[in-house]
């Protein structure tokens, strides 16, 4: 059964504009080149997807007539609002740093308009649950895989990036239910997958390039490709990883297929408990 989805008062403090409070170096995912730049891009798009988000939930909240998926609903809302205001604090301080959060930022909200403007509802709402499910795959894998987990060294974005996968993987079906609840096809959910897969990959990879473009450590040729061969290892790129996200093209698939309750009562008590790692960020 889906757990209920918690909205929690929590501030992040990111220190000086070079730190995040991991020293001088630029590089804040444990000194990666190609890794910082990609979370940062994945930062940058986050408030405008957050928001685009909840507005494709919302337009069918009055289709909602189950009372507890019209709780998880509203859950969803107050965790993606947090989620998009934490990390535009954290973008400016990204922005500070040199990386191009801005821009991206600007991008994403054109493109996530247009599909507004041109996409019927109940796609946009297939458009959210195509990317709850890659940022729900994402999420447990940080919360699963040591490896993952040692990328993101002690700085805040580790904690920001732990609580925002906890809250992932806490919602990760409501986005989805809804869509069924409106109605929704397997064909245009699938569909609509195939074509996000291509979309946000494509977006990913130019944004991280361009962000890349403007920093002068790409430009040492040893530094560049050490960093390109360990993303080849990556932990969010491995076969498990890429056959979960493919798993949502099949027929009769549900995100709580994956069942994931006792990972998140571990992270709870591991976060947000008496001792917990995050108790106080917490407001």
């Amino acid at each position: 059964m889906p757990i209920l989805p918690k909205p929690r008062r929590i501030r992040f403090d990111y220190g000086d504009k070079t730190g995040l409070k991991t020293g001088v170096d630029r590089h804040y995912v444990q000194g990666d080149l190609v890794m910082s730049h990609i979370v940062a891009v994945l930062s940058a798009m986050f408030p405008e997807g957050e928001d685009f988000f909840v507005r494709s939930v919302r337009r069918f909240s009055d289709q909602v007539t189950d009372p507890e998926l019209k709780a998880q609903v509203a859950g969803f809302i107050g965790q993606e609002v947090t989620h998009g205001r934490e990390h535009r604090a954290l973008n400016d301080r990204l922005q500070e740093m040199g990386y191009p959060t801005r821009r991206v930022d600007r991008v994403a909200k054109r493109a996530l308009r247009l599909y507004e403007k041109r996409l019927p509802a109940l796609s946009c709402l297939a458009v959210t649950a195509a990317l709850e499910h890659y940022t729900a795959a994402l999420a447990e894998t940080l919360l699963t895989d040591e490896r993952a987990l040692a990328l993101l060294g002690e700085s805040e974005v580790r904690s920001v990036l732990l609580w925002h996968a906890f809250e992932e993987a806490e919602h990760k079906s409501v986005a989805f239910d809804v869509y069924r609840a409106a109605g929704g096809s397997e064909r245009r959910r699938i569909k609509t997958m195939r074509f996000m897969t291509f979309s946000f990959l494509f977006g990913v990879t130019l944004h991280t390039v361009l962000s890349m473009l403007a920093d002068r450590a790409t430009y040492n040729p040893k530094r560049l490709f050490k960093s390109i061969a360990a993303l080849r290892h990556s932990p969010f790129l491995s076969k498990e990883v890429v056959d979960r996200i493919k798993d949502y093209n099949r027929i009769g698939f549900h995100p709580e297929d994956n069942d994931n309750t006792e990972l998140l009562q571990r992270w709870s008590a591991e976060l947000f408990g008496e001792q917990g790692t995050l108790a106080a960020n917490m407001r």
